[in-house]
């Protein structure tokens, strides 16, 4: 697969804005794609979640810890201030279950991939990114806040 066309991105962007709708009440608005070094700094929560079969690569959804602790807020029902145990747990459950939709919706396009079990990082953080380009769609909402989903799919 030399080239990324929209065919491999749109499924990701469809199931973020699916189970935002449907675990946070949020309607994300899907911003414009854009190149992007994979680095992250301080204040920010990573989800990392690899897939591979007939397509490998990996996805990072990257949230400034504010807006993970909204998000984490709303899974949970219950006000969040801080990045504890389970927080981290709803928000990488929350990357699981995008990456599982994703590979759902991939399915039905009769493209096979299955998902690694994502990883948390918290902090400043920079990956590699030789081997595939790493394209960023920013999703906002509310009053300007942003969740990053970051996909890297690795050519053939």
């Amino acid at each position: 697969m030399a080239n990324v066309n929209a065919d491999h991105i749109n499924p990701f962007l469809m199931a973020s804005t699916k189970i935002l709708k449907e675990m946070c009440f949020i309607d994300a608005k899907v911003g414009k794609p854009f190149i992007k070094n994979p680095a992250f700094f301080n204040n920010t929560l990573l989800i990392l979640i690899g897939f591979t079969g007939e397509m490998r690569g990996q996805a990072m959804i990257a949230f400034e810890n504010s807006v993970a602790c909204d998000i984490a807020s709303k899974m949970i029902m219950m006000p969040i201030t801080e990045m504890d145990e389970l927080a981290k747990s709803a928000i990488s459950e929350l990357g699981n279950m995008i990456m599982g939709n994703t590979a759902t919706i991939f399915s039905t396009k009769g493209i096979g991939i299955d998902i690694t079990p994502p990883t948390v990082g918290n902090g400043t953080m920079t990956f590699s990114a030789t081997y595939a380009h790493n394209i960023c769609v920013p999703l906002e909402y509310e009053d300007n806040k942003t969740i990053e989903i970051h996909i890297a799919i690795k050519g053939d």
